[in-house]
């Protein structure tokens, strides 16, 4: 019987080991996507209320598991008593008690959820914030600048400090623009136009993705915002409003004729270009991206080619079709769309 006892307190410590270790490598990984640790005023802000409630829930809890636990201690069943307990109902002063401080925790999480949700959905100054009109695609991201004469897509750059006032709407279905270290989630709505504001502290590339279910390759629609130093803010504005077009080598230069010839203009606009379709992304100065297909894909030849020769292979439903290219268009191209920088 001892030894029955012993084996099973063995296994018994051994799962209780086992499942410390797999959360505290859980605790291990990296989380570029996480909201506990905010790079900005309203990322923070919304730390700070979500901080509130687990520390009010925690103590919540400790209380009542003490108390429950006191209780089953206390009023157990001893040896040798088989009659029922003294049977009471009703304490108008705990249920009182129990009944206040629930209303006053409440008051206490709602005056700084609320005060918060205000300044987050408060417009910006309009002198010194920066607008980007953002639109949702399945499934990639627009991003327009008004003031700039800048469209560019799936990598959002902003300067480090600034209050960056977004317009959101979506070509087509429900998205959500997530930048979980910079703000919180708002739905881009076909046919409406929604605002929030969002700040990087400083530069840094912060990692976004959809947070609405909006078909079948929505876990690829993923984005990048690129808070940048001043100097760097200005080289990118500079480079962008002043891209070279001009295919330098043999096979950039076939390439550029397949890009007219194939249909790629037809959906695909490149600034200083004659190239000025709307359908797909705005793809001026790709080459100084670090992602491509919606930013799941590294900005390489190896992936650009492999993208080029069959996009509904790594992207499901994409609009744009598989051109059936051949090995020397796919190389051509690839050699024409890198050097776009």
């Amino acid at each position: 019987m001892r030894g029955a006892r012993r084996s099973g307190a063995k296994r018994w410590t051994a799962a209780a080991v086992l499942v410390l270790a797999v959360l505290a490598l859980a605790g291990c990984g990296q989380a570029p996507q996480s909201a506990l640790n905010p790079a900005g005023p309203v990322a923070n802000m919304e730390l700070q209320v979500i901080g509130l409630g687990f520390w009010i829930m925690l103590g919540v809890g400790v209380i009542v598991l003490g108390l429950l636990v006191a209780i089953i201690f206390r009023f157990r069943a001893r040896r040798g008593e088989s009659a029922l307990p003294e049977q009471v109902e009703g304490n108008t002063r705990l249920e009182f008690v129990w009944t206040v401080i629930p209303v006053l925790l409440l008051a206490v999480l709602a005056v700084p959820t609320v005060k918060d949700s205000f300044a987050a959905a408060s417009a910006p100054d309009p002198s010194t914030a920066l607008q980007v009109n953002v639109v949702g695609h399945q499934w990639w991201w627009e991003f327009d600048y008004p003031s700039l004469h800048i469209v560019t897509a799936d990598e959002m750059h902003i300067p480090a400090g600034t209050q960056i006032s977004l317009s959101l709407t979506s070509a087509d279905v429900i998205h959500s623009f997530w930048v979980p270290r910079l703000a919180g989630k708002l739905d881009a709505v076909p046919g409406r136009t929604n605002s929030m504001w969002l700040e990087a502290s400083k530069p840094g590339d912060y990692s976004g993705q959809c947070a609405e279910l909006c078909g079948a390759s929505h876990a690829l629609m993923r984005f990048s915002v690129i808070a940048d130093s001043p100097s760097a803010w200005t080289a990118w504005v500079h480079t962008m409003q002043h891209p070279n077009t001009t295919p330098q080598t043999p096979a950039a230069q076939a390439g550029f004729k397949d890009f007219a010839t194939l249909g790629c203009s037809a959906c695909h606009t490149i600034d200083g270009t004659t190239f000025q379709g709307t359908i797909g992304p705005n793809l001026t100065n790709l080459g100084l991206r670090k992602g491509i297909a919606s930013d799941s894909l590294s900005n390489t030849d190896a992936n650009m080619a492999r993208w080029l020769a069959d996009p509904p292979a790594l992207m499901p439903d994409v609009i744009m079709p598989n051109l059936h290219l051949s090995k020397q268009q796919i190389t051509d191209l690839t050699a024409y769309l890198e050097e776009q920088k």
